[in-house]
């Protein structure tokens, strides 16, 4: 139970008049009732382990250069097959441990990424509404801001991520072959500068601001629909659907980012890495579809991804609560 100072609940006077002004918004209330920041960076490191083969997979066809493509062609790019068809490849020609490289890269991604953008999330929700539920546009101002400093401090990890990942189909002499998360970030300050562990970071920045706000916004959108309007118990079906949902939503809002973030992580020193110019050159060469690439293969990794998390993420949040309550 909190204890509530009983001064907080004492009779003010204000121009003459008594009114009871209990501090229920008091700092000390929030801060025991707010999750602790690392709560979303622990659910998602855990959920990497679940999507990290989803999202090799993906990296691998979004990074796939296909010149005059037809619309067939990228559809066909789009199904399930093919993933399953990329990753089976993957562990036949590369080997099955093949199928997590990068793993230390991504999850020391959703070490910083996620922490901060779940961490702050969930600050920021209790520094603008308190006790009481936010309002949408309260929750996407909140996850706007989160996502974006997520972004920012997440690239570093995330550029040598995408090169670990992509590393397997590049011909053997332009390989990087970094051993592993601490080693790439070594030799990338080493033979390229510490500048280009920021390559990207306006489309990283952009893609974490949109699957914040589709993501963490819908989640929250979805799950209070349904226990206000359809009157569901605040349970793991309501977790689940609401994060399956939310999974939904975040993929296709976010897949064109993440295929012209990808392009340019991957890129080497002489390759274009302006945003606008890999859209134009890629709608010219490759079709609209090229900017969906992978989507299947993303939904396949955010889906899970995002019901792991969020439903690891409500376990941890009531055990908090039964901890605090116990004490």
């Amino acid at each position: 139970m909190l204890a509530v100072k009983p001064s907080s609940l004492e009779p003010k006077t204000i121009s003459g008049s008594t009114a009871i002004i209990p501090s229920l918004k008091s700092k000390n209330i929030q801060q025991t009732q707010a999750s602790p920041f690392w709560f979303g960076g622990a659910a998602s490191c855990l959920a990497t382990f679940v999507s990290h083969p989803f999202d090799l997979a993906k990296v691998r066809l979004q990074t796939l250069r296909i010149e005059n493509a037809t619309l067939w062609s990228e559809f066909k790019l789009l199904s399930p097959a093919r993933m399953f068809r990329t990753m089976w490849m993957i562990a036949r020609t590369e080997g099955l441990p093949a199928l997590y490289s990068g793993l230390s890269a991504s999850l020391l991604r959703q070490g910083t990424y996620s922490t901060i953008r779940f961490g702050l999330y969930d600050q920021f929700k209790w520094y603008v509404a308190g006790d009481q539920k936010p309002t949408v546009r309260q929750l996407i101002l909140c996850s706007t801001m989160a996502g974006a400093l997520g972004g920012a401090f997440g690239n570093p990890s995330d550029v040598v991520n995408v090169r670990m990942q992509n590393d397997g189909q590049l011909p053997a002499n332009q390989r990087r072959n970094y051993k592993n998360v601490v080693d790439g970030l070594v030799r990338i300050c080493r033979e390229e500068g510490p500048k280009v562990l920021m390559r990207g970071v306006g489309s990283s920045t952009n893609r974490a601001i949109l699957i914040t706000v589709s993501q963490m916004s819908s989640y929250d959108m979805f799950k209070q629909t349904m226990t206000d309007r359809f009157h569901l118990h605040d349970g793991l079906i309501t977790h689940f659907t609401s994060s399956l949902l939310a999974g939904l939503v975040a993929t296709t809002v976010c897949s064109p980012l993440d295929v012209i973030k990808t392009r340019i992580m991957s890129a080497h020193v002489n390759d274009r890495r302006n945003p606008v110019k890999i859209m134009t050159h890629m709608i010219k060469t490759e079709g609209v579809g090229s900017l969906f690439r992978g989507w299947m293969p993303a939904f396949v990794r955010l889906g899970p991804h995002t019901i792991v998390t969020f439903i690891v993420l409500e376990q941890l949040k009531e055990w908090h609560k039964r901890t605090l309550t116990t004490t």
